[in-house]
């Protein structure tokens, strides 16, 4: 899912509402739409397809006044939990926790085929972006919850085997050692096993 702000009011929201799975874009040196990317849970945000990062390029340098109009810019992202906001910063304005944390990608030009593919797919909505944070991380805490009950769950049946397994060496041995005095080679001068405690009484 693509997700941008109309305005910096917006663009706030989003800075403030973010998922972790967001990967934030932006026009560099430049004023852009703060562009996002959720990815899914099996994706990183190092490893963006080349396809889909040139997608991503393409539509902020599309949502830039300025950007739009220029050859060879770069478009930076960054995980929205690198995004760092101050109170001393202006509305929709952000900077970074840590700066080797942002990448970059270039693109030497506008392509219109990517752009209204893209627009195609384009669909305006007014979410409320506190709730959807409230019912997402509530969601991620169930899900972490059934993992480690699940972890638990496996961690005592693997416990259980090998008590398991313990035991039925412990009665194995018994019972080797029981056989192999029934079968002791010393005998007394009758020709029956020897009993050693009788011999020393």
């Amino acid at each position: 899912m693509i997700f941008m702000g109309k305005d910096k009011n917006e663009n706030e929201d989003l800075i403030k509402h973010g998922f972790e799975e967001d990967v934030w874009f932006h026009v560099d040196n430049y004023s852009s739409a703060h562009v996002y990317l959720r990815l899914s849970p099996d994706q990183t945000w190092d490893s963006i397809p080349e396809t889909l990062l040139d997608d991503m390029a393409q539509l902020t340098k599309a949502n830039s006044i300025e950007g739009n109009k220029r050859k060879n810019l770069t478009v930076i992202y960054t995980p929205w939990s690198n995004l760092k906001k101050s109170g001393d910063m202006a509305v929709g304005q952000v900077s970074f926790k840590k700066q080797k944390m942002v990448k970059r990608v270039f693109i030497a030009d506008r392509i219109n085929d990517t752009i209204n593919r893209l627009n195609r797919t384009k669909v305006e909505n007014f979410p409320d972006l506190a709730q959807e944070k409230i019912d997402h991380e509530r969601t991620l805490r169930k899900q972490q919850k059934q993992e480690e009950h699940t972890r638990h769950q496996m961690e005592y049946e693997k416990v259980q085997q090998l008590k398991q397994q313990a035991s039925e060496r412990s009665y194995a041995s018994i019972f080797e050692d029981a056989d192999m005095a029934g079968s002791s080679n010393y005998r007394n001068m009758d020709g029956d096993p020897a009993d050693l405690e009788e011999d020393f009484m």
